[in-house]
C-alpha cells in the first residue's frame, strides 16, 4: 500500500536542484531531539523541557505551512521511541526493455510501484507485496539497485526524513490489474515515459534504473 502522502509533503516549486527549506530541516531536527529525549529521559523536569522543544518544532511547522495546530499534532502522534528515517520501497520491473509503472489514483500521475515498508517484513517481501498489490504482477526480488536519501533528490520536501530503496524484481506470474490505489498499469520505454508523481519517484531515478538494465553489473547506488 502506497501511503507516501497524506499531509507528509510540502507544496513548493520543484526543480532538479531543489533544496529543503532551512526551517523545515531545523523543525525536523528539533522534533527528533524531542522524541529521542522523551524516549530516554526519566527526570520530570527534563521531560518537560523536551515537551517544550517538541512544541517549538510543531509551532515552526504550523507557522511556515500556515497549518492549524490540530493538523500538525496528529502527524506525529504515532512517532514514539528513538527516531529513525522512514523507508520507502520501489519495485523496478522490466519487460521487453520497458519499465513497469502504475498510475496513482490520488494524483493521477505515474510511479514505480511501492510504498512504506511494513514493520516485521524483510525488504524482499515488502517490495514484492507492493508490486502485486498495485500492479497485479507477482515478482521475485533480485537485487538492490539504489538506496537514496529522499531529501537529496528532486522530490517535494517532506515532514519526515526517509530513505528510498529501489529493488530489481522479475515477473513470475500475474497480469496487469489496477488496485484501490491505482487506476492503470503499464510498461514504458525510456524515451516515452509518462508524467511522473515526483512525490514518489523522479524521472531522473527512472532513467538511472534503465542504466542498470543496460549495465547489470553496475554497483548499488547510494547517497
Amino acid at each position: 500500500m502506497d501511503q507516501t502522502t497524506g499531509g507528509l509533503f510540502i507544496s513548493v516549486e520543484s526543480s532538479p536542484a531543489m533544496e529543503e527549506p532551512r526551517w523545515l530541516h531545523w523543525a525536523r531536527q528539533l522534533e527528533t531531539i524531542a522524541q529521542n529525549g522523551l524516549t530516554f529521559a526519566r527526570d520530570p523536569y527534563d521531560r518537560m523541557r523536551f515537551e517544550q522543544v517538541r512544541e517549538i518544532a510543531r509551532e515552526m511547522l504550523g507557522h511556515n505551512l500556515d497549518w492549524p495546530a490540530e493538523k500538525v499534532g496528529p502527524l506525529f502522534e504515532h512517532e514514539k521511541g528513538y527516531a529513525t528515517p522512514k523507508v520507502d520501497v520501489r519495485g523496478v520491473v522490466f519487460r521487453d526493455g520497458k519499465i513497469l509503472m502504475v498510475r496513482e489514483k490520488q494524483d493521477g500521475l505515474w510511479t514505480l510501484p511501492g510504498g512504506w515498508a511494513d514493520v516485521g517484513e524483510p525488504l524482499s517481501t515488502s517490495v514484492t507485496r507492493e508490486i502485486v498489490e498495485e500492479s497485479g504482477f507477482q515478482t521475485r526480488a533480485i537485487k538492490v539497485l539504489a538506496f537514496y536519501d529522499r531529501s537529496r533528490h528532486a522530490h517535494p520536501p517532506s515532514i519526515f526524513h526517509s530513505y528510498k530503496i529501489f529493488v530489481l524484481c522479475e515477473i513470475t506470474g500475474g497480469e496487469a490489474t489496477p488496485s484501490m490505489e491505482t487506476t492503470e498499469v503499464g510498461f514504458f520505454s525510456e524515451d516515452n515515459l509518462p508524467e511522473v508523481s515526483v512525490q514518489r519517484t523522479t524521472e531522473a531515478q527512472i532513467h538511472r534504473m534503465f542504466e542498470y538494465l543496460r549495465h547489470p553489473d553496475t554497483p548499488t547506488d547510494f547517497d
